[in-house]
């Protein structure tokens, strides 16, 4: 078993006592931290000033008689002023460096029972800085008396031994993360791990954040919700100001983002505050940070390190403090080579950098994001739109696969629910809005609102001459569907939906696969 030394302060007041027997029906926290069978005080260094040695020697004594294997060394420590917060600070500051401390073969509790206020603050502080690495010990009397040892109790300062205090932490950072994530229940792993360690970030840190990722990762929507969250933590108490830097072009750049002062340049008819000092106390978000010029680049630098900077015409600096969160979908690393960004400002926005994948590379998360935005459009226009379970089997069967490449990430999925609940008035989305909408995405994918032929690929230039305009326009439609579907039996469903209903029995498959045939097509031909 270790030895175990105990530091604290003497008790001017709590440990003195008048010479006699009665003296022992008395708690003194010094002498009764040693009269415990279940705490051995090996050596205790007493703190105490110059005034109160003769005190000092007298609680020693005490602590001899009853408890003759603990050393007691007194260390005298006087202070002007003990409730002065800078003194006693810097003394027990100065008292830890200087202490040779030996952890790995003794233990260290830290009596925080005696001492000014201002003296428990202060070893509570230096101990969980670890300059002093010991655990806090608390005495306290026996409740109605009666016991000179009085109680004692061992606090140590990480709050993870404590399993109701841990489970709240681990309960207060699920909310945190889940909040990041707008409530979204995401499966995909490395996305969470990241959304984790924002979070942590977000609420212990002020200094700049980086997300990159492509168009439409949600960079923008993430920054909100790590202002909101900070704004629930008492982090901030300014504004939100968000400016796309690819909109802020040539001399209006320095007035927009800095300023200027009325008369500074034509048309410069009034003050301007600017966007660095409305975001005061708050967060700034500049997104697309990339598309800033050099000279821009160098006062957002010399505003993040220094909290301050010169409006266009101005000739004295103003200040703003507030955390800057920077957005950009492309490689600075690689600007910073071509010399297009600042290699000083990259450096400062590299502490705390993460990199959102894009949607094709978290397919799983598709399906909670898909209720999402279903939420968000009965919020926006107070109608609740829902899939019947064959269209959302349907969408999600496509939107998971290899076939969606989705290149605008969320903004295209939120449009395209947007789309299909536009387009079931009824309030449910069916099979033939779904199949209509994943043609409609295909063509949008494959080179904008004007849908390449899909024919070219499929037939000779001969067969395309020899094709009636009807037949084309009858034959690329049917080409569309069958690509947007899972057989040649659900192409049918959806080509043959009318016809099919005037009719007992039929078979979709065979009547469109002889469709094709007249034009030489099959359906292996066609989905290839």
């Amino acid at each position: 078993m270790r030895p175990t030394t105990v530091i604290g302060f003497l008790g001017s007041t709590l440990d003195a006592s008048k010479f006699g027997p009665s003296r022992w029906s008395k708690w003194r926290p010094t002498v009764g931290l040693t009269m415990h069978e279940d705490l051995r005080v090996d050596r205790l260094v007493l703190l105490h000033g110059t005034r109160h040695e003769r005190l000092a020697h007298y609680v020693a004594e005490d602590i001899a008689s009853v408890s003759p294997e603990t050393r007691v060394e007194p260390h005298v420590l006087d202070f002007t002023d003990p409730w002065d917060f800078e003194e006693v600070y810097g003394k027990l500051l100065d008292f830890a460096r200087a202490y040779p401390f030996d952890p790995e073969s003794e233990d260290y509790l830290i009596h925080i029972t005696t001492g000014t206020h201002v003296a428990q603050i202060c070893l509570f502080l230096l101990s969980e800085a670890h300059y002093l690495p010991g655990r806090l010990l608390q005495t306290q009397p026996s409740r109605g008396g009666g016991s000179a040892a009085g109680n004692w109790n061992a606090i140590d300062l990480d709050l993870s031994r404590y399993d109701s205090i841990a489970t709240r932490f681990a309960a207060d950072r699920a909310e945190g993360t889940s909040f990041l994530k707008s409530g979204i229940d995401t499966r995909n792993a490395a996305f969470n791990a990241m959304i984790d360690e924002i979070e942590q970030v977000a609420i212990r840190s002020r200094a700049p954040l980086l997300l990159m990722g492509p168009t439409g990762a949600g960079k923008s929507q993430l920054a909100r919700r790590i202002y909101e969250l900070k704004r629930l933590k008492r982090q901030v108490k300014g504004p939100l100001v968000e400016v796309n830097c690819a909109t802020l072009k040539g001399d209006s750049a320095m007035s927009a983002l800095f300023g200027h002062r009325k008369g500074a340049f034509t048309g410069a008819a009034a003050d301007r505050a600017g966007l660095l000092r409305t975001a005061d106390t708050g967060v700034l978000f500049l997104d697309e940070i990339g598309e800033l010029g050099l000279d821009e680049q160098a006062m957002i630098l010399r505003a993040i390190e220094d909290k301050r900077f010169l409006p266009v015409g101005a000739d004295r600096e103003v200040e703003s403090e507030f955390q800057l969160i920077a957005g950009t979908n492309r490689n600075l690393a690689a600007c910073v080579a071509e010399g297009n960004f600042r290699d000083d400002l990259y450096a400062r926005l590299n502490l705390w950098t993460f990199a959102l994948p894009s949607l094709a590379e978290r397919r799983e998360d598709i399906a909670p994001n898909l209720d999402y935005e279903l939420d968000r459009h009965a919020e926006r226009e107070g109608d609740r739109i829902t899939f019947n379970k064959e269209a959302r089997d349907r969408y999600l069967d496509f939107a998971t696969s290899g076939q969606a490449r989705w290149p605008g990430n969320f903004r295209d999925l939120a449009a395209s629910v947007t789309r299909m609940a536009t387009f079931s008035p009824e309030g449910r989305i069916n099979v033939e809005c779904v199949t209509t909408e994943i043609a409609r995405l295909q063509r949008l994918w494959r080179g904008g609102t004007e849908a390449p032929d899909p024919l070219t690929d499929l037939l000779t230039a001969g067969q395309m001459e020899a094709l009636d305009p009807f037949d084309r326009v009858q034959l690329a439609h049917v080409v569309e569907t069958c690509r947007a579907s899972r057989s040649l039996s659900d192409a049918g469903r959806t080509l043959f939906v009318a016809s099919r209903r005037q009719r007992s029995s039929t078979n979709d498959a065979d009547r469109l696969r002889k469709y094709l045939a007249r034009f030489d097509l099959s359906w292996a031909h066609i989905i290839d």
